[in-house]
């Protein structure tokens, strides 16, 4: 029988204190996992801009690319764990925090979240969650793993969570492991959580991970999503 944990007791297991798979990611790492330059789409729209990148780890990408906005851009860097590299550079903001309970208190033009979806209980909470921040135009691209949605039987949901995340204006490769979206929302599931387990082994990256179960019998609450200022 699977045990289902809540979030305050999946964040102090050893599976999430991963410190190995974001720890050290450089600029040329995001580019390969996110599919697009961050720093190169930042820098063809007008400033000032705002980019959060969730999973930041010890920010020393951030630094990178802080260099290369030359100021254009404010940089909030979030990491579960907080294993912060010195900053080197203004512009650049390291948060210790969970995505499910900080949020920024104005919206961000880009959310980056590159394999930290995988060690969140709550997915679907922090998917609205991140929606709710982005400006009109703003753009979210994260690393995730749609098998890692289960039922209460830990079973993958499948087909009625790849349609639910269409409907919520999601786009999910399943090939390359990849969900963006582009301007906020507050989605509504049809999915209510259970709980994660923190025991579910290595996903499509090796790494263990964490699978988040549902039931299909109630909507997520609005509440879910955060009001900040566009």
């Amino acid at each position: 029988m699977i045990e289902f944990l809540d979030d305050a007791r999946l964040e102090q297991t050893a599976v999430v204190a991963n410190s190995e798979m974001n720890r050290e990611r450089r600029l040329p790492a995001y580019r390969r996992e996110l599919g697009f330059d961050p720093v190169e789409w930042l820098t063809d729209r007008p400033s000032p801009q705002r980019w959060l990148d969730i999973g930041c780890g010890s920010g020393r990408a951030l630094s990178e690319a802080s260099r290369s906005l030359s100021g254009r851009c404010e940089i909030i860097g979030l990491d579960l764990v907080g294993y912060f590299a010195e900053p080197s550079d203004t512009g650049v903001d390291l948060v210790t925090g969970s995505v499910l309970a900080w949020a920024p208190n104005i919206a961000v033009d880009l959310i980056t979240a590159v394999h930290v979806l995988h060690y969140v209980g709550d997915k679907l909470a922090a998917l609205t969650r991140m929606a709710s921040w982005l400006t009109p135009d703003g753009r979210l691209v994260a690393s995730f793993d749609a098998t890692s949605v289960r039922g209460a039987d830990g079973a993958p949901i499948g087909a009625p969570f790849i349609a639910a995340l269409r409907d919520n204006g999601f786009q999910y490769d399943a090939k390359r492991h990849r969900l963006t979206r582009t301007g906020p929302s507050t989605p509504r599931w049809e999915f209510h959580y259970l709980g994660a387990d923190a025991h579910a082994g290595p996903n499509y990256t090796g790494q263990d991970s964490v699978t988040s179960h549902y039931t299909g019998t109630m909507s997520r609450p609005s509440s879910t999503s955060i009001p900040v200022t566009r």
